[in-house]
């Protein structure tokens, strides 16, 4: 590898462990924290390809991991980060339909695991039972909604990273 795309992926990757770190100083970032370290991940995907991306994308989850005050941001950017790499193959599925329906998949999947393993982790899941299940439901709704939300931005920066961006970058 060149010293230009090394160079791309190191920036690229200090700036995504920083907007992670800010999320967790922030408490109302611990959300969009990790959506913006995924948006950090596109041009590496873009220049470089879907193998050096995912080696990025790795090497901000383990400094996520490492670094992140708050453990909720990390973890939601380690089972989300992803996502980018895999929206160029669910993009180039046939039909809108069976896109939408591999979105809301990958998104209550990756949701219902994650939490899954966090309750589990920190014992809160006698609680689960007790909880009003109708809330629950409407938080997964909304996370559905945020998801379907972050995949059009993520579509939107691609085409402004082609179109706008990338001319100025490479001189």
């Amino acid at each position: 590898m060149s010293a230009r795309p090394l160079a791309l992926c190191g920036v690229l990757t200090a700036l995504a462990v920083v907007l992670l770190c800010l999320g967790g100083i922030l408490p109302a970032a611990v959300l969009c924290a990790p959506i913006l370290a995924m948006i950090a991940l596109l041009p590496v995907l873009e220049e470089l390809g879907p193998k050096t991306a995912g080696t990025v994308y790795a090497a901000v989850s383990l400094l996520a991991l490492l670094l992140v005050p708050n453990r909720e941001t990390a973890l939601v950017y380690l089972f989300f980060g992803w996502y980018p790499i895999l929206r160029p193959r669910i993009a180039a599925l046939p039909s809108r339909l069976l896109r939408l329906l591999a979105r809301l998949a990958v998104c209550n999947i990756t949701v219902l695991v994650l939490y899954g393993l966090v309750l589990r982790l920190m014992g809160l899941t006698a609680d689960l039972p007790e909880s009003v299940w109708y809330l629950n439901a409407a938080l997964l709704a909304a996370g559905n909604v945020v998801f379907l939300l972050t995949d059009a931005t993520l579509a939107r920066l691609t085409n402004l990273w082609h179109w706008k961006l990338k001319k100025h970058l490479y001189r």
